[in-house]
């Protein structure tokens, strides 16, 4: 079994065990045991646990963004229009929170075991919130809201993540979902209500 090979069975393996049954319960071992890979050539791969966390999370982020972008931007689902692909963040939210093996968000749990005790770990975590804050800030951009609208829906979905997750429900994203809505309404009338300049019509 060559590295790149073992390197992915291992990642496979992390991500199920870690994500299902949370990280500090999960040894070596039962790596070893799921991945099919030697404990010798694990820690070839990932001398030390925390270094397995954090390409976990690396490779999972990648995905995840990926997932999201691929739904929101995908024209034959309606999302033509740069407003509705912010509500359709809400949207994907909801399928994500309907699967089965769906146990929150990666990283809060990351950083909720390991965040006070591994920067590494909390780095990630760190630098996925922000490309997901990021990504959440250009499509604001494409619909030409403000910038502050993107921070605000930004909270919206993490809090839907973490009461879908105590709830074991979809339910919180459709709650978000109709809050960005309102978000988005205001901003847009308001928006409606200025000349080009910016200048609220009537004043």
């Amino acid at each position: 079994m060559d590295s790149a090979v073992a390197r992915e069975q291992t990642l496979d393996a992390a991500e199920t065990l870690f994500y299902g049954r949370g990280i500090q319960s999960v040894g070596m071992d039962d790596i070893r045991g799921a991945s099919g890979v030697s404990l010798k050539r694990l820690y070839q791969l990932f001398p030390a646990k925390e270094q397995l966390v954090v390409a976990y999370l690396e490779r999972r982020d990648l995905r995840w963004r990926q997932r999201l972008a691929e739904y929101v931007e995908n024209p034959s689902d309606g999302h033509e229009d740069a407003r509705q692909r912010l509500l359709a963040v809400f949207d994907w939210l909801a399928r994500w929170f309907r699967e089965p093996d769906f146990r929150g968000c990666a990283w809060i749990n990351s950083y909720g075991e390991l965040g006070a005790v591994s920067e590494p770990v909390a780095d990630q975590v760190r630098a996925h919130k922000r490309a997901f804050g990021e990504y959440l800030g250009r499509l604001v951009d494409d619909a030409g809201l403000p910038a502050e609208l993107a921070g605000q829906l930004h909270l919206l979905a993490e809090g839907a993540m973490v009461t879908a997750a105590v709830e074991r429900s979809a339910e919180p994203a459709a709650r978000a979902g109709r809050a960005a809505r309102a978000l988005i309404d205001a901003y847009s009338s308001s928006d409606r209500s200025s000349d080009p300049n910016g200048v609220p019509v009537g004043h």
